[in-house]
């Protein structure tokens, strides 16, 4: 059985005015969300502007996750070029009980298949309790993983490689392996995934769209008519036309002034796109003010 299985958010970080990561209201929008249908959330993925956050703050934040009643439901996310801050952060996530990583092959450089294998590598011959989450986003990366490259990583590491998130989705649709989760990287996605046998889905949108994924998936393990999913695909595709950063940000910027607050080079949407988005979703009738209210 798949051990990551159901609608996972990318979560958002919180920043202070000052740029620096707010980590009490960052796990408060993660519980949030959870509450609002996610089966759990992704701590540091590319949506938490993993990249632009620095490693003291990180394991300030992990520090504190033990005392949240979702705990189980956290995957943290390592978001570092650096393999030696990966594996310390790794380190310091497994004494804290937290063992579930989702993990991109560093960004920049140009390598191969067997680059990639020896990468994880590293990382699993010094944790071999980890449990890894392959992370598919050659946009981000600039490396796209092969079928060949999972299978031979889930065959060399069957108890540690446990899924991939297919943010590329070149893998979702002919991945085949058994007790491995596949999770695309967007809602437009999870129908289709789920007929073709995915766990579910890692996106950077169930931040807002969590009780419409949730339901999706619900609904087709009840064997129901997935009425959601045009909605649910129309408004992906309204986040899709922006940075998905600067969209989610913008969008609660509605519920607390402090979500206005991102990493430069990232930026908010500016007033015409503003204007545009909302009124798109309103078209849509789509609404979360239980979420912005929570």
């Amino acid at each position: 059985m798949s051990l990551i299985k159901g609608i996972y958010a990318a979560s958002l970080s919180i920043i202070n005015d000052n740029l620096s990561l707010n980590i009490d209201k960052t796990i408060k929008h993660a519980e949030n969300i959870i509450d609002y249908g996610c089966h759990g959330v992704v701590f540091f993925g590319s949506t938490g502007q993993s990249q632009l956050i620095s490693l003291s703050e990180k394991i300030l934040l992990i520090n504190k996750l033990p005392r949240s009643n979702y705990k189980k439901k956290f995957i943290i996310g390592t978001g570092s070029n650096s393999l030696l801050d990966t594996i310390f952060l790794m380190r310091n996530s497994i004494t804290l009980g937290f063992n579930k990583f989702l993990i991109m092959p560093p960004a920049y450089y140009k390598y191969k298949d067997d680059d990639v294998i020896n990468f994880y590598s590293k990382i699993i011959n010094e944790i071999k309790e980890c449990k890894i989450i392959l992370y598919n986003f050659e946009k981000l990366s600039g490396y796209k993983f092969s079928v060949e490259c999972v299978e031979k990583l889930v065959t060399k590491f069957p108890d540690q490689i446990i899924g991939v998130k297919d943010s590329s989705y070149n893998l979702y649709e002919k991945l085949k392996i058994n007790n491995f989760s596949i999770l695309p990287g967007s809602e437009s996605k999870l129908l289709k995934g789920l007929r073709v046998g995915c766990s579910g889905v890692i996106t950077a949108t169930c931040n807002v769209t969590a009780n419409l994924s949730r339901k999706v998936f619900d609904d087709f393990h009840k064997g129901k008519e997935n009425i959601s999913t045009e909605l649910l695909n129309n408004v992906r595709g309204e986040f899709d036309k922006y940075n998905l950063i600067s969209a989610l940000h913008t969008y609660f910027s509605k519920k607390e002034k402090i979500y206005q607050n991102v990493i430069p080079p990232l930026s908010l949407m500016n007033k015409d796109e503003k204007q545009n988005f909302f009124q798109n979703l309103n078209n849509l009738n789509f609404s979360t003010n239980n979420l912005l209210l929570a």
